[in-house]
């Protein structure tokens, strides 16, 4: 008998001193005053058309969790483990060790189901926070403010059920009473595992009222930032992926359940703080359901935490072509491979079995094609699509210092790009416009549109170039990448005019889903513009017709040259740059001309690729019937406009 009640007291204890590391006896009322004064303005991403773009998770009063028949206790033993359906607060004991709640939904399958559940959950109930004061042993004479916000799903990369986010304010006081009379320090948001930070009145933190700062949870992941933006993380702390907040349309004013900092009273009066559980759904590794904030380490050492905020998030630059691909390339990237690895959690054999047959389909065709003989001079020939690739490579690595200096045009576009999306986009005010709301975005547009324009400009001069330093090489003339740029230089105006109407024409077709085959289908039939106008002197009009009577018989060749070559410059460049996301902390910007180097390399490769198809098109065209290819077929006289 006294064995079993010493367990209880000890027990008891264990709860207690979990709760917080002790904070000097405090008047509840001011507790309450100092949370309210301080209570966070929520800005959430909104969501106009129910199950459309965002993901508008409101910050849930989880005492709608209690009582309530779509939600079940579970224990740790898996498979029939259903403890309580409707538990109650008081059944989240701390003896519920692994325990976890479970919501209704497929976790790895969410679709529309948890926003939806939402919604229904928090009709008519005002989004809630739990504030709690709490001060730290290692550095008395200070004291924390936390705002903790609960989320009943995680729909971003590591989806699960439930999700616990915070803000966190630090004041030079001893206690509640003290803290009242003074304004806080700094301010920090979670964000995943780690946190920023910043000092109060500093120009990043928005403050409403003189009190209330003001925070953007990601649309999804309910990470916590101080601006509108896309944001890059690279790391455990920042999390992996991209964290979006831009449209914060949705503007909430949480009401505040203050916590109290007396460790008994918060048992009695908030049952469910002492729980050891996971908020959420068991599932592997990181799609499980979280713990709530008790277990957290700056539950118990708040200013500790603070020390490790980190001073800035960094957002993806928004302006260019080539400017932005490494960044979008990351974020395209781990979102996929996200998916594909809930799908393999999920479900493994099917996916497993897909990428096992997709990857067998491709070494299939790639054996079956003729690689040899590679015969990159004598260019007026017929090649199979093997010896296109072939031909090309072997040119490049025998001619690379030629080339390559041909692809040094894509490092001052590169340049100039990342010139125009700081100065510009960061600036904090343009020509007396202020650089907020609609003002940026328009200025993002330009900056986006010129950043485009020079990019296809670049793409079709190296293309000209290298077609017309190609023909110099097969007739036996020296050539260098000036006197390349020279000869493409006399067709600006036929390359431009020709490129400036396939570019509008596919866009405008690729704007209507059900056009976007005839996009596509239009464009590979412009693939051989460049080459086209560089070598035959065509104008704008009879370019473009050219190439459509090329392409001819030779869409789908084509088609997979272009993507096969291309794929070089549009996975390399972004590849490089997101391991150097991972692995460095170099800025954004400066990681996006890193990019654009690697396609100042690979792009002449694409440049001759493509005059090698034109070559095998231009013979297949001038000596019908056509002659396989493959077989060194008589030659046709070469002849330049």
């Amino acid at each position: 008998m006294i064995a079993r009640v010493a367990g209880k007291l000890i027990a008891g204890a264990a709860v207690l001193l979990l709760l917080a590391p002790g904070t000097a006896s405090a008047d509840p009322a001011d507790e309450v005053a100092l949370a309210a004064r301080f209570a966070p303005v929520v800005r959430l991403v909104d969501q106009p058309e129910q199950c459309g773009p965002g993901k508008p998770y409101v910050p849930t009063d989880v005492n709608l969790l209690f009582e309530n028949p779509t939600v079940a206790l579970r224990g740790p033993w898996g498979g029939d483990d259903l403890v309580k359906v409707a538990p109650v607060a008081a059944d989240l004991t701390a003896r519920r060790y692994e325990y976890h709640l479970d919501f209704p939904g497929d976790a790895l399958n969410p679709g529309c189901d948890y926003l939806r559940w939402s919604r229904r959950l928090n009709a008519g109930h005002k989004p809630t926070v739990y504030a709690h004061v709490v001060s730290d042993p290692a550095y008395p004479g200070r004291l924390a403010l936390q705002y903790w916000m609960f989320y009943v799903y995680n729909d971003w990369n590591n989806l699960h059920e439930g999700d616990w986010e915070m803000i966190q304010l630090n004041f030079d006081a001893a206690s509640a009473a003290q803290a009242l009379q003074e304004t806080p320090v700094e301010v920090g948001y979670s964000q995943h595992t780690g946190g920023e930070g910043a000092s109060w009145g500093d120009d990043k933190l928005e403050i409403v009222g003189g009190s209330h700062p003001v925070v953007y949870p990601a649309s999804g992941s309910h990470a916590g930032f101080f601006d509108q933006a896309l944001y890059l993380g690279a790391s455990g702390s920042q999390g992996v992926g991209c964290d979006d907040t831009r449209n914060a349309d949705l503007v909430v004013r949480p009401a505040v359940e203050t916590i109290p900092s007396d460790r008994a009273t918060a048992v009695s009066e908030f049952p469910w703080i002492g729980f050891k559980g996971r908020w959420g759904e068991l599932q592997p590794a990181f799609f499980n359901g979280p713990q709530g904030p008790n277990l957290k380490r700056q539950w118990t050492k708040p200013i500790q935490w603070s020390q490790e905020w980190r001073d800035r998030s960094y957002a993806v630059p928004t302006g260019g072509a080539l400017g932005t691909r490494a960044t979008d390339f990351f974020c395209g990237t781990i979102e996929s491979g996200s998916i594909l690895l809930w799908h393999v959690v999920d479900n493994p054999f099917p996916t497993i079995a897909g990428f096992l047959v997709a990857l067998a389909f491709v070494v299939v065709l790639l054996s079956r094609a003729t690689w040899r003989p590679a015969a990159p001079l004598r260019l007026a020939r017929r090649r199979t699509w093997g010896q296109v690739i072939t031909s090309a490579g072997r040119m490049y690595v025998t001619r690379w210092r030629l080339f390559l200096s041909i692809g040094v045009l894509f490092l001052p576009i590169s340049l100039l790009i990342t010139v125009l999306q700081t100065g510009v986009l960061n600036a904090s005010s343009i020509a007396g416009i202020d650089d907020e709301g609609q003002a940026a975005g328009a200025f993002a547009l330009i900056v986006v549109a010129i950043g485009t324009a020079l990019t296809v400009l670049g793409i079709t001069l190296v293309q000209a170039a290298t077609a017309h330093a190609l023909l110099e090489i097969d007739q036996g003339r020296e050539v260098g990448s000036l006197g390349a740029y020279r000869m493409a230089a006399g067709h600006t105006m036929g390359l431009l005019g020709a490129i400036v109407i396939a570019v509008a024409a596919v866009t405008l077709l690729g704007s209507f889903i059900l056009l976007l085959p005839v996009a596509i289908w239009l464009a590979v039939r412009w693939a051989l513009i460049a080459p086209v106008v560089a070598l035959e002197g065509r104008g704008t009009v009879s370019a473009l017709s050219r190439s459509y009577r090329l392409v001819r018989g030779k869409w789908l060749k084509v088609a997979s040259l272009t993507i096969a070559s291309g794929a070089v410059v549009v996975i390399a460049g972004p590849l490089i740059g997101t391991g150097l996301i991972l692995a460095t902390n170099l800025p954004l910007s400066l990681l996006n001309v890193v990019a654009g180097v690697v396609y100042m390399v690979t792009m002449p490769f694409v440049a001759l690729t493509t005059a090698y198809a034109y070559f095998d098109a231009r013979v297949a065209d001038e000596l019908r019937p056509a002659t396989a290819p493959g077989h060194l077929p008589p030659e046709i006289e070469l002849s330049t406009g």
